[in-house]
């Protein structure tokens, strides 16, 4: 990905997405469509120069690779319940593997951001 570099100084999820090829922004944009969809009260920014979610704390991140993309889902439960859908990804800690040839399904994205909705909610109502 030869823009790469150019994505680490992006000011907004904007910037990050256009510094991209087409077939991987258009993969990533469609993950944001989501993400906004499913949590609109979610604030967007660049944090550890990837797009990020926030409500409550961290909800999800995502990132392009040269070969991949991931999507980040911050709490590692998120993988246990979400298995039987995630089964054909590749997972590691926290993280969703996928490919542009191979996106992960938007209404799993869906599913899982309001699961981290909830976890946060939950987290918070309890301090």
């Amino acid at each position: 990905m030869k823009k790469e570099q150019n994505k680490e100084l992006a000011k907004n999820v904007v910037e990050y997405l256009d510094n991209l090829p087409p077939k991987v922004k258009e993969t990533l944009e469609n993950m944001r469509s989501e993400i906004k969809k499913a949590a609109p009260m979610a604030e967007e920014v660049i944090s550890y120069r990837i797009p990020t979610y926030k409500y409550k704390g961290a909800l999800v991140h995502f990132m392009a690779h040269e070969k991949y993309c991931s999507f980040f889902v911050v709490n590692k439960s998120i993988l246990e319940l979400f298995k039987d859908e995630l089964k054909d990804f590749e997972t590691s800690g926290t993280t969703i593997h996928f490919t542009v040839e191979k996106p992960l399904p938007l209404n799993i994205v869906e599913r899982i951001v309001k699961e981290r909705i909830r976890q946060n909610e939950m987290v918070n109502k309890n301090k």
